[in-house]
């Protein structure tokens, strides 16, 4: 059994970045192990043509499901149809609240093994092993896997999009859902507090901490965000968010999101292991800070030693007369 099976989750008509991750690095893996990546996709009305476009991602194959969007054991009771009817050793999801809730209850359903939180799978002997930061991402756990199927669930943006240009097999499945899984139903979608902030798309995120001193400081960083332009966001540690000075949905970190920006500049934070497990992943690394001992500086790859209510202001403006602002 050596194809890989992939929840892609979608709404209104967009399929979920990670999701898409999670297609690529199946089909590198699948490749690899003399498999094919395979998606499913559960939804009300979902197109053909929408869920062909995972070809492009490295899916050969997309099993179409006509069901409830949005809710775990309908997509569980799909996965479990198609891995009964298929030949799959592996399911793979890419991170979030819905793809850990699926992918928890696939296990149960198939008594199958379960890793969590990956943040990367390599080939060893012809099986996958998943790799897991342990004790505060001081270590490295190696998890492989000696049920039929085995469930790999990955970290926020752990696997990289990749686009081959390929095409995808779409074939509709029916499935006979479980009295249980239409006990819930969706009525509405509601948007939690600061759920505008978009910091896990965001290309240069601006990310403040304690020594910013109050609330008010994060001033100082949606001015700097908003001199960059594009694709730019603000964020926040867990202790800012704590207090109260930035909403959760904008928080960094071990019990916060994941993030790979092009740019990271951090503000006023100390860097403590639980926060740079959420950041580390950036392609570039700036910190300010007004202690010179800051953790942060170990793994910056630019640091500022300095008052950053004088730095950032000069910053913004530089960035501005850059930009021809």
């Amino acid at each position: 059994m050596a194809n890989i099976l992939v929840y892609a989750l979608q709404y209104e008509g967009a399929f979920n970045k990670n999701s898409l991750g999670a297609v690529s690095e199946a089909a590198k893996l699948a490749a690899e192990i003399g498999g094919e990546a395979h998606a499913i996709v559960v939804g009300q009305g979902v197109s053909d043509d929408l869920a062909g476009t995972l070809g492009n991602y490295g899916a050969t194959k997309v099993l179409n499901v006509e069901g409830p969007e949005g809710l775990a054991q309908p997509v569980v009771d799909a996965m479990a149809a198609a891995v009964a009817a298929g030949d799959y050793g592996y399911a793979i999801f890419g991170g979030g609240l819905l793809g850990f809730e699926v992918g928890a209850g696939l296990a149960a359903r198939l008594d199958a093994g379960v890793a969590m939180e990956i943040t990367a799978v390599r080939v060893e002997g012809g099986k996958l092993v998943a790799e897991r930061p342990i004790l505060g991402d001081s270590a490295i756990s190696q998890i492989s896997f000696r049920s039929d199927v085995g469930i790999i669930i990955s970290r926020l943006n752990a696997f990289e999009i990749k686009e081959t240009g390929g095409t995808a097999a779409v074939e509709s499945l029916s499935v006979e859902f479980s009295p249980f899984s239409g006990q819930a139903t969706m009525i509405t979608r509601g948007e939690q507090r600061g759920a505008d902030v978009d910091i896990e798309g965001a290309d240069v995120l601006i990310a403040g901490g304690r020594g910013l001193g109050a609330e008010e400081g994060f001033e100082l960083c949606e001015a700097l965000a908003t001199a960059f332009g594009g694709n730019s966001a603000v964020a926040a540690t867990r202790a800012v968010v704590d207090a109260g000075w930035f909403p959760y949905a904008g928080q960094i970190g071990q019990t916060g999101k994941t993030v790979a920006p092009k740019l990271y500049l951090a503000a006023g934070i100390s860097g403590a292991i639980q926060h740079k497990v959420g950041m580390q992943g950036a392609e570039n690394i700036v910190a300010i800070n007004k202690d010179a001992n800051a953790p942060i500086f170990e793994f910056s790859d630019l640091g500022i030693v300095g008052d950053l209510n004088k730095i950032m202001p000069k910053l913004t403006e530089a960035v501005k007369a850059k930009k021809g602002a």
